[in-house]
């Protein structure tokens, strides 16, 4: 599904207008970006949570050379699902 395609369908389910759609959208992505950002959680009730997880430094191996080299500590994105999208998925 693309954007275009998600704010259409949104936009006929909520029976409101496809920009009013998009500002939604686009304010949301900006919401979870910047509380992400700052190293909050983001719960959507019934589809998951958003969150950052650290990530140790380890190392890792360069596929040219075979050189190992340390991969840095990072903050990666996560999303758990909840049990309500879990079991409506199968």
């Amino acid at each position: 599904m693309t954007k275009q395609e998600l704010i259409q369908r949104l936009a006929e389910r909520a029976n409101v207008g496809k920009v009013e759609t998009l500002l939604v959208v686009d304010a949301l992505e900006q919401l979870i970006r910047e509380e992400l950002a700052a190293g909050g959680e983001i719960p959507l009730a019934r589809t998951g949570k958003f969150r950052l997880r650290e990530q140790a430094a380890r190392m890792g191996r360069n596929p040219k050379t075979g050189e190992s080299v340390m991969i840095p500590a990072r903050r990666k994105i996560v999303f758990t699902p909840a049990k309500a999208l879990k079991d409506a998925v199968g």
